[in-house]
């Protein structure tokens, strides 16, 4: 037998082919042919996915018509865009969506996380109570919420004399910052849920004052799904119509109900256009969530319990 150093290159590559022809070798793997039930689903989802979002599609793309008129499409171009620059009632609009989204974001931050912490931190029957409550907030129809709102704003506005409450802003924000507070809540429990309490009880332990506790430690473990509901709130008290429509005072139209009352003499391509800008907003938000839980050290599937308060 040749010994090993004296090898030619040749004989090792015959070797080598002798070994990987000797029974018991392993088979070079093949591919297994995906069933017809495999392919009929990955059809399926695609199908459904069109279903939902080609008519965001359209919209963003009919939101480069340089027609007068939404649905009759007479060429590429952004007059839809600059239009929107011409149009003192569209920027009003627009401004107080924004301003409302962020008050009632605020405004629903603050209280969702604290309703989180305290779900997380101190369990016991009541919190079953208050999460039926948060659900009931969460499924109740927005039309029972605009109708019971309008009544309670008049009633504290001018019965009660708070004049603060016959501003539309504060109006808006009210109403919109109702369903965020559930979600923020959610959103902050389950983070703080999984997170565990050592941390806290080490610094009392330390003679930490318990609001130093909460602030440095608690609100710090808390602070990626703070800033998670915060965006997730502005995004969803852009789009209350229903509420909007019925708590808005005369001057404050927020952009929702102001589209509302476009679609009566027919859409131009300018309300496209804000859509389209309205819709890149929520994904920037949507985006900077995820990016904030990554940063945090969550996995995707820890970032999607996340966010939808699992």
């Amino acid at each position: 037998m040749t010994p090993p150093e004296t090898m030619t290159a040749t004989e090792t590559i015959l070797q080598s082919q002798q070994r990987d022809a000797r029974p018991g070798a392993a088979a070079p793997r093949r591919r297994t042919r995906r069933s017809w039930s495999d392919i009929a689903f990955n059809v399926w989802g695609v199908l459904v996915m069109l279903f939902l979002f080609l008519p965001i599609i359209v919209i963003v793309i009919y939101s480069f018509n340089t027609g007068r008129l939404l649905v009759s499409w007479d060429g590429f171009g952004f007059d839809a865009f600059g239009t929107i620059l011409a149009k003192p009632a569209i920027q009003n609009a627009v401004r107080v969506s924004l301003i409302t989204a962020l008050i009632a974001a605020i405004i629903a931050t603050v209280l969702g996380t604290l309703a989180g912490i305290a779900m997380a931190r101190h369990p016991g029957k009541w919190v079953w109570w208050f999460l039926g409550l948060l659900l009931l907030v969460s499924v109740t129809p927005e039309i029972v919420d605009a109708v019971a709102l309008l009544p309670w704003m008049v009633f504290l506005g001018q019965d009660m004399g708070i004049t603060l409450f016959n501003d539309g802003i504060v109006r808006l924000s009210v109403g919109s910052s109702l369903f965020a507070t559930a979600v923020v809540s959610y959103i902050v429990r389950a983070r703080l849920v999984g997170q565990d309490a050592n941390l806290e009880e080490a610094s009392a332990d330390l003679y930490a004052k318990p609001f130093t506790t909460f602030r440095r430690v608690t609100l710090a473990l808390a602070m990626p799904a703070v800033l998670a509901g915060f965006l997730l709130a502005f995004t969803l008290s852009l789009d209350n119509t229903i509420v909007a429509a019925f708590v808005q005072v005369s001057g404050t139209t927020p952009w929702p109900v102001y589209v509302l009352s476009a679609v009566r003499s027919g859409l131009r391509p300018e309300i496209a256009a804000v859509s389209t800008i309205m819709l890149l907003l929520t994904l920037v938000a949507l985006a900077l969530v995820a990016l904030v839980l990554k940063r945090a050290g969550d996995s995707a599937t820890q970032i999607a319990r996340t966010m939808t308060g699992g």
